[in-house]
């Protein structure tokens, strides 16, 4: 089983991906502004408890933490120390960050962490070629024990291959979701896999996206078949 760990939402949008953002759609939907950000209750739920004693997340789950905002935003500085409090007492959990801010990782890192908690992994987020070679370079030489890349949403043709190094456990590829999609092609998800294959890196296909080009045509997705589709195309590398 999996959780969602959100400790605070909200985000400011910093890079092409962020553009559609889904945070954003969402709050839209209730008027909210995802510009104000804003610590959540649940923000202590990793050491809550139940009537019990127990804590309210068993050992051994994943924890998807900080998927309505960025772990590493500069308006959450003043949280992260207690958050990575919450992170370092839990080693029975597997928790789980995706950022599109690795150069601000060392900001309020904890002093024990060296090179890395080993239950911790962090992904570094890469859009298109642009943002592959100013993250990519910093994300490589970060003391981050379990590293991957998400190319998501994908815009244009990237090459991963100068930063496919042993370190890379996985590369999740997917379109862009929402109505103002913009477009993704299935040769750029093929040419990543591609890349990924001759380094022996595993692949996933996550999703096509609202708008995905293939062998000439362009598709209208609906939400609930872009995982569907990307699963039908086989394409995933173990």
């Amino acid at each position: 089983m999996s959780w969602a760990w959100n400790p605070w939402h909200g985000c400011h949008k910093i890079s092409p991906g962020c553009a559609h953002c889904y945070v954003y759609r969402h709050d839209a939907r209730y008027e909210r502004d995802a510009a104000d950000v804003r610590k959540n209750a649940d923000f202590g739920l990793p050491v809550r408890r139940d009537r019990s004693g127990h804590f309210k997340i068993p050992p051994g789950e994943l924890v998807y933490t900080c998927f309505t905002s960025d772990f590493f935003l500069e308006d959450a500085d003043a949280w992260r120390k207690e958050a990575w409090d919450m992170i370092r007492m839990r080693d029975d959990l597997s928790f789980f960050l995706i950022t599109k801010r690795i150069h601000r990782f060392a900001v309020n890192l904890p002093a024990d962490w060296g090179e890395g908690y080993p239950h911790v992994s962090i992904a570094t987020t890469v859009e298109n070629q642009d943002r592959v070679d100013f993250r990519m370079p910093l994300y490589l030489v970060a003391p981050i024990r379990h590293k991957s890349i998400v190319c998501e949403p994908l815009l244009e043709r990237i090459d991963l291959t100068p930063y496919l190094s042993d370190e890379i456990e996985h590369v999740t590829v997917g379109g862009e979701s929402g109505n103002e999609a913009r477009l993704c092609r299935y040769e750029w998800v093929l040419d990543i896999r591609e890349q990924c294959r001759q380094r022996g890196i595993p692949f996933h296909f996550k999703q096509t996206g609202a708008l995905f080009e293939k062998d000439g045509y362009t598709y209208r997705v609906p939400r609930e078949h872009q995982h569907k589709q990307a699963q039908k195309a086989g394409i995933n590398l173990p």
